[in-house]
């Protein structure tokens, strides 16, 4: 697993995770602790997908799980957007009332 900026640095160890029943060994520079907490949240996300579709396919699980957190993901990106959008807005209001002050 590389780092978030994408790169696997000198520092890379394995660091062994169990995802719905299966072990893996994680080959990463990211700290033990936030590995573990990645993979208990995909076996909770693979949990809860075997849960409301029962199938015995591993594949089709992991991709419906997929799915899923990547639609978490969108929908995070999608308020982080509008979220940043209004801060703009916001601070060209700010920014406008500050020059009509400071020019008076």
């Amino acid at each position: 697993m590389a780092d978030r900026s994408g790169l696997m640095g000198e520092g890379a160890r394995v660091i062994p995770v169990e995802i719905h029943g299966q072990r893996y060994p994680i080959r990463t520079d990211l700290d033990q602790d936030y590995v573990a907490r990645l993979a208990t949240y995909v076996d909770l996300k693979m949990r809860t997908a075997a849960d409301a579709t029962p199938t015995g396919d591993s594949l089709r699980l992991a991709v419906l799980t997929a799915l899923n957190i990547a639609d978490e993901l969108f929908r995070c990106r999608d308020i982080t957007q509008a979220r940043d959008g209004e801060l703009a807005e916001r601070a060209g209001e700010l920014e406008r009332l500050l020059d009509r002050v400071l020019l008076a």
